[in-house]
C-alpha cells in the first residue's frame, strides 16, 4: 500500500485508490460533480493547501531563497494541530491502502507538494 503524489487533472494511473485535492480552491468552471469524472480530486483537502496569502508569496517569489521562505512557512503551517492530525492519519493509512494526493501545479519540484511528500516520509508514510 502507498500514496502517489500526481498533478490533479492528470489521468489516473492504474491502483491509484482514492485522489485526494490539496489545493485551496476547485477547479475553476468545473461543475463539482465532474471534479472525480475528469481527473482532479475524489476528496477535497483544503487543509493541507498553503494560506492564501503564502499562495501569493510563493507566486510572486521565483528564486532558491523564496522557495526555501515558503517550504519554512508551509511547514510551520502544517505543524499546526488540524494540519498535522491530517499528515499523521494519512502517513498511517499509506500502510493499508493506496491513494494520491495532489495539486494543479506542473512543476512537482516548485509546489507543496513536493513539501507534503516530505512531511508525510518524515511520519513514516510509505510511497510508490
Amino acid at each position: 500500500m502507498s500514496i502517489l503524489v500526481v498533478r490533479l487533472g492528470s489521468p489516473r494511473k492504474p491502483g491509484e485508490g482514492l485522489r485526494l485535492g490539496t489545493v485551496r480552491r476547485p477547479p475553476r468552471g468545473v461543475p463539482k460533480t465532474q471534479f472525480a469524472k475528469l481527473d482532479y480530486y475524489d476528496i477535497w483537502l483544503p487543509n493541507l493547501a498553503p494560506s492564501p496569502d503564502l499562495v501569493s508569496f510563493a507566486q510572486d517569489s521565483q528564486d532558491d531563497q523564496a522557495w526555501k521562505t515558503f517550504e519554512r512557512k508551509f511547514r510551520a503551517e502544517m505543524n499546526q494541530p488540524d494540519a498535522s492530525r491530517v499528515l499523521d492519519l494519512l502517513a498511517a493509512l499509506s500502510h493499508q491502502t493506496n491513494f494520491s494526493l495532489g495539486c494543479y501545479c506542473e512543476n512537482e519540484a516548485r509546489c507543496h507538494r513536493s513539501i507534503l511528500k516530505k512531511l508525510l516520509a518524515e511520519r513514516g508514510a510509505e510511497f510508490a
